[in-house]
């Protein structure tokens, strides 16, 4: 593949791959997640960057499923601590009744992303919303990690 770049050494073309990919990740910074919405049980919508997925949001391209569980509300709220307190570079920064933040900070390049859950225990369901907090796009990054959370959720007794 480096053949065919003709005058281009490696080092340049990585150079530049860098320089395009970097500045993508850093272009923009959403505001910390924690704004909230105004309206009880309502998450806060999702920017337009591609960055955020919630499962209250009408979009198909950042809706994700909520938590369903079974049972009473509260065993439920406990499991779902229990899944975040065992992820790695998961810190709980706020609870309230029926509200949960959770930051979660990237090995690689420390990048921070902010998880808001709802607890609707009227409907056994928990609302998830998951948004980088720097960056465009997150590569699929809080897509993946609300799936985790999910199976996580489901084996967790």
């Amino acid at each position: 593949m480096f053949r065919a770049l003709g005058s281009f050494s490696r080092s340049r073309w990585l150079t530049g791959a860098i320089g395009i990919v970097l500045p993508m990740l850093f272009a923009c910074s959403t505001p910390h997640a924690r704004q909230g919405s105004g309206r009880p049980g309502i998450l806060p919508p999702c920017p337009g960057s591609p960055n955020c997925v919630s499962s209250q949001a009408g979009d198909e391209r950042r809706r994700v499923d909520p938590i369903l569980f079974t049972g009473d509300g509260g065993s439920a709220w406990s499991r779902l601590r229990r899944v975040i307190e065992g992820m790695k570079g998961a810190r709980i920064t706020e609870e309230t009744d029926g509200t949960l933040h959770v930051e979660y900070r990237s090995a690689v390049f420390g990048f921070v992303d902010d998880v808001e859950f709802l607890m609707d225990a009227a409907g056994s369901r928990i609302e998830v919303r998951s948004a980088s907090r720097t960056g465009y796009y997150d590569f699929g990054a809080n897509r993946r990690r609300v799936e985790e959370i999910r199976a996580r959720f489901a084996r967790e007794p």
